[in-house]
């Protein structure tokens, strides 16, 4: 540890009373927070930002591997946090499935698009 970063024996760092350790935190607010935090991701890289540079941040390589990514977490997920849940999530990966493939000069032929090994061809 840096000495900047050492405390006087017993003495705690100030800790801001807006910000929750991580053990306070249910399983189901980290995993959908880290799905928003993917799609949010995916959506920039896929051109929807709602910014007037939103075609140059197009990167549908990376895209693709959020998207890939999103998926996985909401297969995995969905057995384990309730509906009302993994259906928005559910709901918000297949709206950026069909983005990328919107936005892709080649599109993936049916179940060959980013994710849709785990989910299904998405239409």
């Amino acid at each position: 540890m840096t000495e900047e970063h050492q405390h006087p024996q017993g003495e705690q760092p100030a800790v801001d009373p807006e910000v929750r350790e991580i053990h306070e935190v249910p399983a189901v607010e980290v995993i959908t927070t880290t799905a928003v935090h993917l799609m949010t991701a995916a959506a920039v890289k896929v051109g929807l930002a709602d910014s007037p540079d939103a075609k140059e941040l197009v990167d549908l390589d990376e895209a693709r591997k959020l998207i890939t990514a999103l998926a996985g977490l909401i297969t995995a997920a969905a057995p384990e946090i309730s509906s009302s849940h993994a259906g928005p999530l559910r709901d918000g990966l297949r709206s950026l499935q069909l983005a990328f493939r919107e936005a892709s000069p080649y599109p993936d032929a049916p179940g060959k698009g980013p994710g849709e090994k785990l989910t299904g061809p998405v239409n």
